[in-house]
């Protein structure tokens, strides 16, 4: 193409451009005039227009989040066709509404990222946009099935990876490549695991694969959303404007600290008590647990009625007890049981002294009435419920689990090890989140706040209904007579108003807040790093079984963590599940992860690290300080870094001031990363080269590492410097 005609050519898609942000407009402005006036009430029932606003504010969400990049490319046939690929699609309205402009998850664009010279997929070119804002600055053409062609052409996705990093992920729904394609799209009902190294875009991918599937299946999966699990706060802050920038915000972003809401935690624990916690033997010593606290007297407890005293002896107890067990009711509703048989036995022994020489099995009447006499009694006593609650006491989780571990005398009623003993009960760990879950299901409901429940649920449905009586009404009386009342009308909708606002959260909000929401899909992010325990609570929020598990086994630090998939995953998903891996790195240049290689092969000698598509051009240094140094080399980082575009980090090992350790960098990319002290990192724990090797892989430009003792072997390949230039960097010649 002659430069003339790439210039006219320009012209045509700027202007072809531009008209898709015109009907963009026109779309957005028509869905929000219709949401506005739903607002305002357009007739309808209040559910129906209920329905009708969530809906709109989806469409107007759905055409908001496509000003930035709304056309990345186009695709031409063999006939001569041309098709436009971008975020959403547009539709000619006028025209049998002919496409404008394809989502990029629709299987005709599925062609536009795997097509390639040797297998065109029908297709003979593949243009690709490069847009500032609502403007189309220049493209890239890759001409398709010619027998010397090469592999799709790399310009898009080379700018995209040496670009400065910003505050977060950004979508790559204009370079996603072809082995990332097939995972997104892969139809498969079960479990996806999705195994990476460093920088091959697996969390992106997995991400994207949640787009693809609410485009495809959103009748099925919208209503119960998405879950996603992330290792830390700070990665799911990086990652958390991906799928809105998408246009899908049914999703719920947490840790697995965070999934028994409210629960808030302050503390860590040992490696050792995190790998038992962990372990499914923990089961055991959480039903343990539970059954100790269904205690037998160890004297007669007296239980003084109006006309006679009786006592609940080790033998009533002792019965009553394996009835409510064999019930097969958790401890709380089990309660029920244990409380009837007891008043049964109390009762029965009441009657038998009252009536002795007055009272036969004869007269049924005075038996019936004086039982019922004594049931009230009782079920008011404040001694016999003092008696109940010492027997079988009402429990919550944290109750159970806080009094466990500050009591060496329950731990050991409960079989368990002694590494659990803590000083504060209740300063929770990310460990002990699965426990309080599993303690939720073997406790059950308080039968008297479940029966408040009801009752506000009956309360509410009596409101509604209310609220219906009087629409209804208000027609009638508008059909029959001419008197209707204004302020009456006014009422009415003012009440169904407020019956709608009971909950306006959005669907994410109230999942979020919601132990026992259950959702259609499942990502797990860093899922190497989940014990069993974890798997278990994230399997009871998915009964569909349908997840995306995203991992790396070889970055595993956890001592709980996974060892194998297939040791994790065959118990819940026997059959279900698959896998697939990535292998290119997209993130790590080469220079760097030659380093990081060296590394792995030391920890991991089975595992091949992945190839790095480009070369940056800047060799990672070393530089050996003094203690008295080491802050003034650091300060000297950060300062340089400043001055720069894109964003840098300092990770060192726990317990440093001014650094960050690896595990809080999981997932996250940075332009610079200075690493301090690798030794004492490597020194941290049986994973501590994982650790290293996470710390490592974290930059996209520049490595530096700062070192008081000799450098670890596997890192000796760095550039030592005495003092490095001004940019920190070390040129390749």
């Amino acid at each position: 193409m002659s430069t003339r005609e790439y210039e006219d050519e320009l012209r045509s898609e700027r202007s072809y451009v531009a008209g898709l942000y015109t009907r963009l407009d026109a779309e957005r402005a028509k869905a929000k005039g219709k949401y506005n006036a739903a607002l305002r009430g357009n007739g309808g029932s209040p559910m129906e227009r209920d329905v009708e606003v969530r809906a709109l504010a989806k469409e107007v969400r759905r055409l908001d989040v496509a000003d930035n990049g709304l056309c990345f490319g186009r695709l031409d046939t063999l006939s001569g066709q041309h098709t436009y690929i971008g975020r959403i699609g547009l539709f000619d309205e006028e025209n049998d509404f002919e496409p404008l402009l394809l989502d990029w998850r629709a299987p005709a664009a599925r062609a536009f990222y795997v097509a390639t010279a040797a297998n065109p997929e029908n297709m003979c070119r593949r243009r690709q946009f490069h847009t500032r804002g609502r403007h189309v600055v220049d493209f890239t053409d890759e001409v398709l099935g010619r027998p010397d062609g090469g592999e799709r052409g790399d310009a898009a996705l080379l700018a995209a990876v040496n670009a400065p990093r910003g505050d977060g992920m950004g979508d790559i729904v204009a370079t996603i490549q072809a082995e990332q394609d097939e995972i997104i799209r892969l139809d498969h009902s079960g479990v996806l695991v999705i195994e990476g190294g460093p920088g091959t875009g697996k969390t992106v991918v997995a991400l994207h694969r949640v787009a693809y599937l609410l485009y495809t299946q959103r009748e099925r999966m919208e209503r119960h959303g998405v879950l996603v699990v992330g290792p830390n706060p700070a990665f799911l802050d990086h990652i958390t404007h991906v799928l809105p920038s998408l246009g899908e915000s049914n999703v719920v972003f947490t840790t697995t600290g965070e999934l028994v809401p409210g629960l808030r935690v302050t503390a860590e624990d040992t490696a050792e008590a995190a790998r038992l916690k962990g372990s499914l033997q923990v089961l055991d010593m959480l039903a343990a647990a539970v059954a100790d606290r269904q205690r037998l007297p160890e004297h007669p407890l007296p239980i003084e009625l109006s006309d006679v005293t009786v006592r609940i002896d080790a033998d009533t107890v002792e019965w009553a007890r394996e009835e409510a067990r064999a019930s097969g009711l958790p401890h709380n509703e089990a309660r029920v049981v244990f409380r009837e048989i007891v008043t049964w036995v109390l009762t029965e022994r009441a009657i038998g002294r009252i009536g002795r020489g007055w009272l036969t099995r004869a007269d049924r009447e005075a038996w019936e009435q004086l039982r019922e006499d004594l049931l009230e009694e009782l079920a008011d006593h404040d001694t016999f419920t003092a008696a109940l609650d010492e027997l079988w006491p009402v429990l919550t989780p944290e109750t159970v689990l806080a009094q466990l571990y500050t009591s060496p005398e329950r731990l050991r009623a409960a079989g368990a090890a002694a590494a659990l003993w803590r000083a504060d009960g209740d300063a929770w760990t990310v460990s002990d989140v699965p426990l309080l879950d599993e303690l939720v299901d073997l406790l059950g409901r308080d039968k008297p706040a479940d029966r408040t429940a009801e009752r506000e649920r009956k309360d509410e449905a009596e409101y509604a209904a209310g609220v219906l009586d009087i629409m209804v009404s208000r027609e009638d009386l508008m059909d029959d007579e001419d008197h209707l009342l204004a302020q009456d009308m006014l009422y009415a909708e003012d009440l169904a108003d407020r019956f709608l606002e009971r909950d306006t959260r959005q669907l994410a909000e109230r999942a979020a807040a919601d132990r026992d929401w259950t959702y259609r899909h499942v990502v797990v992010d860093e899922a190497q790093e989940l014990s069993a325990m974890d798997w278990r609570v994230l399997m009871r929020r998915c009964p569909g079984r349908s997840f995306t598990v995203v991992g790396d086994l070889a970055q595993r630090r956890s001592v709980a963590g996974a060892t194998s998939w297939d040791t994790m995953l065959e118990p819940y998903v026997p059959g279900r599940w698959v896998y697939r891996s990535l292998s290119v790195n997209y993130r790590t240049p080469a220079e760097i992860m030659t380093v990081a290689a060296a590394l792995l092969a030391e920890f991991a000698p089975g595992v091949q690290p992945p190839a790095s598509v480009r070369a940056c051009g800047v060799r990672p240094w070393s530089r050996q300080v003094t203690e008295d140094e080491l802050p003034t080399a650091i300060e000297e980082f950060v300062r340089d870094e400043a001055g720069r575009e894109g964003t840098s980090v300092v990770i060192g090992p726990p317990g440093m001031p001014g650094v960050v350790t690896a595990s809080e960098t999981k997932g996250l990319e940075f332009d610079a990363v200075l690493v301090v002290e690798p030794e004492r990192i490597l020194a941290t724990g049986p994973r501590g080269a994982a650790e290293l090797y996470v710390a490592l892989t974290r930059a996209t430009q520049r490595l530096g590492v700062l070192h008081q003792d000799p450098l670890p072997q596997a890192l000796t390949g760095l550039a030592e410097t005495g003092t490095p230039d001004q940019a920190g960097n070390q040129r390749l010649a």
